[in-house]
């Protein structure tokens, strides 16, 4: 009887062997197999079409001489500074005021998340048109008799990156505040009454005990919110196209233009590498820093 067990189970994991290998193989030559040609082109001397003649790191010491990329690494610095805090905060706040129990807190629930229903493209769309300063707010205000009011971000070259901050904080932070909510209801419940029968309540329960224990889902937040914002690409696509001029271009959005429209596919190849470098810079220290965590604990149980 255990002998047939043990076939049974081994012919079980066979089967599922068989069933995701296939899967698992055509994901490692689709992600590692183009991530790797991609490499390989940021080292030649690609232009419309791929080449294979090697050229060493000129096509990076050409990436960072570049002043256009230079401009979209400002931008990027500019968009992501606030891409990162304003949704932070506002999702913090919005996390804390439905930790009320409020009556409406699957409808106010509703309304912050469904943002994120919508694509960058779609949101992109929107706010293009609600910006418009011949047909959006502005138009509407002035209408309402304040007549003096403009709001001309996506026709001013200071302004341009700010349009895309106002749009890709409206989109995220919802789901910021869906991560802040689930990190305060699950605090030990016993951990929250030993501090209110000490005395604390109010905004002093929050300060002292609860947000402190929000550690993992700060990380969490910031592990999203930073690589998005360094490969944002259809939210400039859809509001500004880079523009005016290049004020507010990404290099998301560089890569694309010397990749398939400036027929630099050298340069774009090099662009895309550096972002990769960005996100990694992002990724791996919380990566190490949680496995750490792991096996600590896994060594003090």
């Amino acid at each position: 009887m255990h002998l047939q067990l043990t076939r049974w189970r081994f012919s079980d994991r066979a089967t599922a062997l068989w069933l995701i290998t296939p899967g698992l193989l055509l994901g490692a030559l689709f992600f590692y197999g183009f991530l790797g040609w991609t490499a390989w082109l940021s080292l030649t001397r690609s232009g419309m079409l791929p080449s294979h003649e090697f050229v060493g790191l000129l096509q990076y010491q050409r990436l960072f001489e570049d002043p256009r990329w230079l401009a979209a690494l400002w931008n990027l610095l500019r968009f992501a500074s606030l891409f990162v805090a304003l949704p932070l905060l506002i999702g913090l706040g919005l996390a804390v005021l439905l930790d009320q129990k409020l009556r409406a807190e699957g409808v106010l629930r509703w309304i912050y998340l469904h943002p994120m229903a919508l694509s960058m493209i779609v949101c992109g769309s929107a706010w293009r048109w609600l910006m418009d300063p011949d047909q959006g707010l502005a138009e509407g205000l002035r209408a309402l008799g304040w007549t003096s009011f403009r709001w001309d971000w996506l026709a001013d070259e200071d302004m341009a990156v700010y349009a895309l901050v106002v749009a890709a904080v409206w989109q995220i932070s919802g789901f910021v505040m869906a991560l802040f909510l689930a990190g305060l209801r699950g605090i030990d419940e016993s951990l929250v009454q030993a501090a209110r029968l000490d005395g604390a309540s109010g905004w002093t329960l929050y300060r002292r005990v609860l947000l402190p224990q929000l550690g993992p889902s700060l990380f969490s937040a910031l592990l999203i919110l930073l690589p998005a914002a360094i490969k944002t690409f259809d939210l400039v696509v859809a509001l500004t196209e880079g523009g005016p001029g290049q004020s507010s271009e990404l290099p998301a959005f560089y890569m694309f233009q010397m990749a398939f429209e400036r027929s630099r596919l050298g340069l774009g190849a090099a662009s895309s590498m550096v972002m990769l470098m960005m996100v990694l810079a992002v990724a791996l220290p919380y990566a190490l820093a949680r496995s750490r965590g792991d096996a600590r604990r896994r060594a003090g149980a």
